[in-house]
């Protein structure tokens, strides 16, 4: 099952990384541990993590958060379903929208539709559905499709992009999934492109890295952690990563800086 880093989650769902580690703290989700001691979350981790900060906003007491995210975390599906998936913050009700079905979260029970609206307590959470000519839709289809078609989700993610150049998270995702499908060349030219536009992303040039470290092209994923770094130099992973390519490159003291300011940042989540 695929899951998702802090930056990602920021990216998905629209939470600073304070309001995620709040949220943590409370006890609202107990994300994995990855190999590097970072943070994962699983697909329902983000929902419930959007739904808890929803239903805070709206002044929900905590009690009656906890109880609709543990009936919540019951019933969502493992992945994104390719019908869409929205979440009802409306009052002390959780309603969740999985394609033509709405339900309440806590019984089950069918309900009414929903547009969020924050203006009027209600939010939106994800919603997911076909793609249409807007690069918005494009790439929440590129999202949906990542699990079932990722040929499809390439395009999708392509077609965000040639309608907006400017659009950052479709080019990190597009270039991830170039990755992942083993397509090297093209990652690499869809992040340098994104980099040569000016995008000033800290995600960005960190995928970069890593792309650039498993191709073994090592002072040019070094160069690229590096400008992780100085887009966000609290960036715990660029941090880890570069300690290890430190010590590849036979650079110890730059290997011992940067594997304690790692453990520095992941000491105060």
């Amino acid at each position: 099952m695929h899951s998702y880093g802090v930056r990602e989650v920021e990216k998905l769902i629209g939470l600073p990384r304070s309001t995620i580690r709040a949220l943590i703290a409370a006890g609202f989700v107990t994300p994995a541990r990855g190999a590097r001691n970072a943070w994962r979350f699983s697909f329902q981790d983000l929902i419930v993590l959007r739904t808890a900060q929803a239903l805070a906003a709206a002044n929900i007491p905590q009690r009656r958060i906890a109880r609709a995210l543990k009936h919540l975390r019951g019933r969502l599906p493992e992945t994104m379903p390719l019908s869409g998936l929205a979440i009802d913050a409306h009052a002390d009700q959780v309603v969740v929208r999985e394609g033509g079905r709405r339900w309440h979260a806590e019984t089950g029970q069918y309900l009414l539709a929903f547009e969020g609206d924050p203006a009027s307590g209600s939010l939106r959470v994800i919603d997911t559905g076909p793609a249409s000519p807007t690069q918005d839709d494009a790439h929440a289809h590129g999202v949906a499709l990542e699990r079932s078609d990722r040929a499809a989700a390439v395009r999708a993610y392509q077609r965000a992009i040639a309608a907006d150049p400017a659009r950052i998270d479709a080019r990190v995702n597009l270039g991830r999934l170039l990755h992942e499908l083993g397509r090297l060349d093209e990652a690499v030219r869809t992040y340098r492109g994104a980099i040569a536009a000016g995008a000033a992303d800290a995600l960005l040039h960190y995928n970069l890295g890593v792309l650039l470290d498993d191709m073994d092209r090592k002072a040019e994923a070094k160069q690229a952690y590096e400008a992780a770094l100085r887009q966000d130099p609290q960036m715990a992973d660029a941090h880890y990563n570069l300690a290890l390519l430190c010590e590849e490159l036979d650079q110890p003291r730059e290997a011992i800086r940067h594997m304690a300011q790692y453990r520095r940042l992941i000491q105060r989540k």
